[in-house]
């Protein structure tokens, strides 16, 4: 088994307020020859992916419901050819918008592949209250948009996430076409741990295993720039798990006991000095991935109570990317969320590192009940308590 794959190829493509077609078609082939050569080194690619410029944050509400349509046939583009596809943050200025609400449902109703974020943090502004609140509302309606509340996999609140990060549903590009990689790289973290002595510094083995793996990847990547002309961005080194490559498996490894156990923050923080010290080029978050839905021992661990929202907020300080598909109650209201938003956001700020939150609201279910998915990414899990 090969020890990491690419869990995505992002091309990044800044777009004018005319939201150009054909600026998107060819990045989605440029995507389809960097997957082939990626595969003929034997990696497995996950997805391909195409992130724009938050051109429809600049819009008004009614060119923002006219850019419907170029979305729905950008949406037909790149599902055609198995491409997803993010506009960036739709809000950025710290105002309420209760329009974008209605609007973002619409969006996620009549597309298949489209994923955006809000910004509720920036490094120029802080945190930024309104854009929270008015995020709030758009995860409450997103939950119930489509079947299982599956819109707000494709929604998150983003604070101070750099152009550039290729993951997905906070990516926005920023200048010439480029391209980023991010990786599922929970098993080389377990692997590294696993084999790590008590007299060993943790932080150096892990950091020796990854630049073993990354380094090939880099020089793949640079290839690619070369021949495509296209600005490489890096590799985003979040250790993205999956349903067979779980990142608790990875801290546990090193902790000796079950994930949220004391010891789990430092390990959180020692597995964030190895990402940020590899030698590699690297952009995005390289911070902890702990979402929970896509990692079954992060599930489980869940649902014997060992760690809960507001850990999992604090390993953010010392690591994380944030809270990623954290399964809370349907019918949580939109002020509890608004205050969780506005945490996260103060966190960012005050820290300077991106954070993103990418709430589940998952109908039908309170904390403490088991929700159940017919997803092939999704894990079963029980729902959250949010305070």
């Amino acid at each position: 088994m090969n020890p990491v794959r690419v869990r995505t190829i992002t091309a990044g493509v800044e777009l004018t307020a005319a939201l150009e077609l054909e600026r998107v078609a060819a990045a989605v082939t440029f995507l389809g020859r960097a997957k082939r050569a990626f595969e003929s080194a034997g990696y497995e690619v996950q997805t391909l992916r195409v992130a724009v410029n938050p051109v429809i944050a600049s819009f008004a509400p009614a060119a923002r419901d006219r850019a419907l349509d170029r979305l729905r046939q950008i949406d037909e583009l790149v599902a055609s050819r198995g491409v997803i596809f993010n506009i960036g943050p739709v809000a950025t200025a710290d105002r309420f918008d209760e329009s974008l609400v209605e609007w973002s449902q619409a969006l996620v109703q009549t597309t298949r592949t489209i994923s955006f974020s809000t910004a509720i943090a920036t490094p120029d502004s802080g945190v930024l209250p309104k854009v929270a609140a008015t995020t709030a509302k758009i995860m409450v309606a997103l939950a119930s948009a489509l079947p299982e509340g599956m819109a707000n996999f494709r929604f998150a609140a983003a604070a101070n996430i750099p152009a550039g990060t290729p993951f997905f549903p906070v990516a926005w590009h920023r200048g010439p076409e480029s391209f980023a990689i991010g990786l599922e790289a929970a098993s080389v973290v377990e692997s590294a741990f696993a084999s790590t002595s008590n007299d060993e510094d943790a932080t150096e083995k892990l950091r020796s295993a990854l630049d073993e793996v990354l380094t090939p990847l880099e020089n793949l990547a640079d290839e690619i720039a070369r021949r495509e002309a296209r600005q490489y961005l890096g590799i985003d080194t979040s250790p993205a798990p999956a349903k067979d490559r779980s990142i608790a498996a990875a801290i546990e490894a090193l902790t000796r006991a079950p994930f949220g156990s004391a010891g789990t923050l430092e390990a959180c923080s020692i597995v964030t000095a190895a990402l940020k010290s590899v030698s590699v080029r690297t952009c995005g978050y390289c911070g902890l991935m702990l979402p929970v839905l896509e990692d079954p021992l992060l599930a489980q661990r869940a649902g014997e109570n060992r760690y809960g929202i507001r850990d999992v907020l604090l390993y953010s300080s010392v690591c994380g990317t944030g809270l990623d598909v954290v399964p809370i109650p349907g019918n949580t209201p939109p002020d509890s969320i608004d205050g969780l938003l506005r945490d996260v956001a103060a966190l960012a700020t005050r820290l300077r590192k991106p954070l993103s939150a990418r709430l589940f609201l998952v109908p039908g279910k309170k904390a403490g009940d088991l929700a159940r998915f017919d997803d092939p990414v999704l894990t079963d899990s029980v729902v959250m308590k949010l305070d």
